[in-house]
């Protein structure tokens, strides 16, 4: 009897998912069953192992997923999720995911902007540092470590418990984890004061493709100059940073002054790009623009918010502002004068009389979908050129975006662009960020994803070229990604990799060849390994 075409595909389709699910069983298992096997102690490992029948799986998965686009039943879901709270659980879960054939995810915070920290469209396993987060702070010597899983807010806040007059130029969000964070660079308000948060990493700990466990002097120079600035999941797992405290005055000021349109808002941001990149290194001014209610009713307008932080008195930031920027027409009742630690909740927009514990906190409120993007502008954008930004947040997906622009120059521009990985040092302005941001229960559907897309092809005159770079910290996968097999050719890589790296991704791929042949630490963006064979052919 003739069997119907139809009844052949669905047999088919029956028989492939059935032996999918059961090789995906049987790797699961032989992993686990590697782990305890080859663990020092098999009681403690097994205590840090979590697989989809663990009642406790869905809740660690989901603790630190900070991007709700991808908690969903459609995302792929890890085989095993293992939260290591010794080194030695880390060592063994390499050694048996190579053997097994796992691809491995590393996560610190959770932030990523493409879920490539928790999500694979391949067989994997999450790597979750939550319990490697201890700070330890040397005042004398003005230096800490901090281990990778660590949030910017526990680290600022182990700071502050030793000294008010040490800080780290680490970022504005105090749930984003120092693992990525510093990986990528890692930008913050004191950044022209002090550069990047990677800049002022003197040493690390790093567990390589064998196990093994290296500091900088083991590493060598050249992957301790890769894993500063070259993005995370590409050369090994980074458990721990050694980083330079930079001084900063007990008392420091901060301001927010808000101005719409109809208040000269155009105007003033263009004036901004003329000084923001050039004023006294101790003052910064970041923007916040928006779309918000008008004065009139009904109708909508843009705000631009000016936020500073100044690392001095009021009265030393006044002479400052009436010669570089008098017409924001700032007064003295705008600004605050308060410690270091406390801008950092001012920043990162907590109200006054916030507790510091807030910076205990890993889970951000609230929970968010978001897709974004980053360009960097090196001459300024005129106010036509702005008043075509205006229009495209008055489109109906610009209801839910936000732009930020962040100013270089001062030691930004001191670095040269081979210093680190991150590149994108003197010539810049200034770096202009934009997102859709969706609180969680409102559906995040591709048209918010469409309307970033657009926005990136209208600033394409207004900003940097040839390449148009991009910052590594922000993953978009729009500009380009690796193959799933990892067999990425270079050219292909590059596509992506001289966005985010400029001169400096041909020796990342070189370091990465070096230290991880076998290219096992790979992801959608990861640093590719070529073969010998593969740079004969000419990729």
């Amino acid at each position: 009897m003739e069997i119907p075409s139809s009844s052949l595909l669905s047999l088919s389709l029956v028989l492939l998912f059935s032996f999918v699910w059961a090789t995906s069983a049987d790797v699961h298992e032989n992993f686990v069953q590697c782990l305890t096997s080859h663990s020092q102690n098999a009681t403690s490992i097994s205590q840090v192992i979590y697989t989809p029948n663990n009642s406790s799986y869905t809740s660690v998965l989901d603790f630190s997923i900070r991007n709700l686009r991808f908690l969903t039943p459609e995302t792929p879901k890890p085989l095993v999720i293992i939260t290591p709270s010794h080194e030695s659980h880390i060592q063994v879960a390499i050694i048996c995911a190579r053997n097994h054939g796992l691809q491995i995810r590393i996560r610190s915070g959770g932030h990523d902007f493409e879920g490539l920290s928790y999500v694979s469209h391949v067989p994997f396993f999450i790597l979750d540092l939550i319990n490697l987060r201890s700070v330890s702070v040397d005042v004398e010597s003005s230096t800490a470590w901090v281990q990778a899983g660590t949030t910017i807010g526990e680290l600022y806040y182990s700071i502050a418990e030793k000294s008010k007059t040490l800080a780290f130029p680490a970022g504005i969000c105090p749930t984003v984890g120092v693992g990525g964070h510093i990986s990528g660079g890692g930008y913050g308000m004191i950044l022209r004061k002090f550069g990047l948060a990677a800049d002022n990493v003197i040493d690390a700990r790093i567990i390589d493709v064998n196990g093994g466990i290296l500091d900088r002097e083991s590493m060598g120079e050249d992957l301790f100059w890769a894993i500063r600035g070259g993005a995370g999941g590409s050369f090994g797992v980074v458990i721990a940073w050694k980083i330079k405290l930079v001084p900063v005055p007990s008392i420091v000021t901060v301001f927010k002054v808000s101005r719409t349109l109809e208040q000269n808002a155009t105007m003033l941001l263009h004036r901004w790009q003329y000084i923001a990149d050039k004023i006294d290194n101790d003052l910064i001014i970041i923007t916040d623009i928006s779309r918000v209610n008008s004065s009139e009713e009904g109708n909508k307008t843009v705000q631009v918010s000016f936020i500073s932080l100044f690392l001095g008195r009021v009265d030393e930031l006044f002479p400052l502002m009436e010669k570089n920027f008098p017409e924001l027409g700032l007064v003295k009742e705008d600004c605050r004068e308060m410690s270091w630690i406390e801008s950092t909740l001012y920043i990162a927009g907590f109200s006054s009389g916030t507790s510091l514990d807030v910076l205990l906190d890993r889970i951000p409120d609230p929970r968010i979908s978001l897709k974004g993007k980053l360009d960097y502008v090196n001459e300024p954008i005129s106010e036509i050129g702005l008043e075509g930004l205006w229009k495209r947040l008055n489109e109906e997906e610009g209801a839910a975006a936000q732009i930020i622009t962040i100013p270089y120059g001062g030691k930004m521009s001191e670095i040269p662009e081979s210093e680190t990985p991150f590149p994108h040092r003197a010539g810049n302005i200034y770096h202009i960020a934009y997102f859709v941001i969706l609180e969680e229960g409102v559906e995040f559907s591709n048209r918010y994803v469409d309307w970033t897309r657009r926005l990136y092809s209208y600033l394409a005159p207004y900003v940097s070229k040839s390449p148009r770079e991009a910052y590594a910290n922000y993953r978009d996968l729009d500009l380009g990604q690796n193959n799933d097999k990892g067999n990425t050719s270079y050219a292909q890589a590059s596509i992506w990799g001289v966005k985010y790296f400029k001169n400096n991704f041909k020796r990342l791929v070189h370091v990465k060849t070096m230290v991880d042949p076998s290219n096992f630490f790979r992801h959608e963006q990861s640093i590719p390994a070529i073969s010998p064979w593969g740079k004969k052919r000419g990729n």
